[in-house]
């Protein structure tokens, strides 16, 4: 009983482990960030990382399960590794210097939202419009939009903190973030929103033709590597001090944001992935604009609004509807695989039955007795005819 409630709320906590480790990395980042790091570079030491942790444990557990590279899996390999790795989180970070991290994770929470709807036209989400949990997927996934408009839009009154008072964060210092480069920031933040949802709709797929979620994710890695150093070579040319760097926040980014955003996180997000889909992965995303507006507040002494909280708790309402509209649907799939696999397990019962029955006949009639008095070996089928047999004089 315990392993299956355990089992059950499993993938829920991988999720909520990601949007933990997601939040810290936002953080970090933008504190590296705010140091001069360039976000080409923090890319490309972020996947150069996580290839480096990832690829031994992929060679050694992914021996036996690996399947054959082939070019059209390749082809996925190269599109995966340069929308997630290449073009979301440079265009994300690049978003996140002209904002704050608060306001670029609450602008991802239009995620769930793009991935829902790309997974249902891509037929890997199913949506009845006369079913009840289809209904609240669709709501939640639109209350969580707009959450995240009431978050960017509405501002309202500055919540003072104790641990934020008389503190002055970075944009504060550069006389705040103005509007101009607010929709600069959310614009880019949105075209990376719209990439991550290709990359997961697309890691889904993969799966499919390719299951072995290390391996996979060591070869994103990998490739993201290569292909984020041409691009930040390209964008950054003629500047070989941007390459430096030492034991600084710098460093921890690159670190932290390599191991437990790229390589843990690639690999437990196709795990839970292929167990309860792509959009059940993205509905958690709220969670970490809630996290990040805490840390935000303690690390980067970033201002809390009321309007970014009344937006949150219609986040959280949404994200509620979403994952209960999702539970509801994996119950129905488990309940209708149990369905179909009962009469199967009856017939094999049936068979397995019938198969004791005639062995034991078999036996029955095989067997032989041993006469004592005359040491002979005789069949039992002989000794019953020869009881059965007439005696003559």
């Amino acid at each position: 009983m315990q392993k299956k409630t355990f089992d059950r709320i499993k993938p829920f906590l991988a999720v909520v482990f990601l949007q933990f480790g997601y939040a810290g990395m936002d953080v970090l980042s933008k504190a590296a960030l705010n140091h001069g790091m360039s976000n080409y570079v923090l890319v490309v030491y972020r996947h150069v990382v996580a290839t480096l942790v990832i690829a031994p444990f992929a060679v050694i557990l992914d021996k036996k399960v690996r399947p054959k590279m082939t070019v059209p899996i390749f082809t996925k390999l190269l599109v995966l590794s340069l929308l997630e790795p290449v073009i979301d989180q440079n265009l994300y970070f690049l978003g996140m210097k002209y904002t704050t991290a608060t306001f670029a994770a609450a602008l991802t929470n239009v995620l769930p939202a793009i991935t829902f709807l790309m997974a249902w036209l891509l037929r890997l989400e199913k949506v009845k419009l006369k079913s009840i949990r289809s209904q609240a997927k669709v709501v939640g996934t639109l209350a969580t939009v707009a959450g995240a408009m009431v978050i960017t839009l509405a501002k309202g009154p500055v919540l003072e903190l104790i641990w934020t008072k008389g503190k002055t964060n970075h944009d504060q210092q550069n006389n705040g973030t103005n509007l101009h480069h607010s929709i600069k920031g959310a614009i880019m933040i949105t075209i990376g929103c719209f990439s991550w949802a290709c990359f997961v709709n697309l890691q889904a797929i993969t799966l499919k033709s390719y299951p072995a979620e290390l391996s996979l994710t060591a070869w994103i890695c990998l490739l993201g590597s290569i292909e984020g150093t041409i691009v930040a070579l390209v964008m950054e040319r003629g500047k070989a001090a941007i390459w430096a760097i030492g034991w600084d926040v710098k460093l921890l980014a690159a670190l932290y944001s390599g191991i437990i955003c790229s390589g843990l996180t690639y690999y437990i997000q196709g795990v839970v992935m292929q167990e309860r889909g792509p959009v059940f992965v993205t509905a958690f995303n709220p969670l970490c604009m809630v996290i990040v507006a805490i840390m935000g507040s303690f690390v980067l002494a970033e201002k809390l609004y009321l309007g970014r909280i009344l937006g949150a708790i219609i986040i959280v309402a949404g994200l509620y509807l979403v994952v209960w509209g999702k539970s509801k649907d994996y119950k129905s799939s488990t309940s209708s695989i149990d369905e179909k696999t009962a009469p199967d397990k009856q017939i094999i019962q049936a068979g397995s039955t019938e198969n004791k029955k005639s062995n034991h006949e078999s036996t029955a009639k095989n067997s032989i007795t041993i006469d004592v008095s005359g040491g002979e070996i005789v069949p039992r089928d002989e000794q019953v005819h020869e009881q059965r047999s007439p005696i003559t004089v």
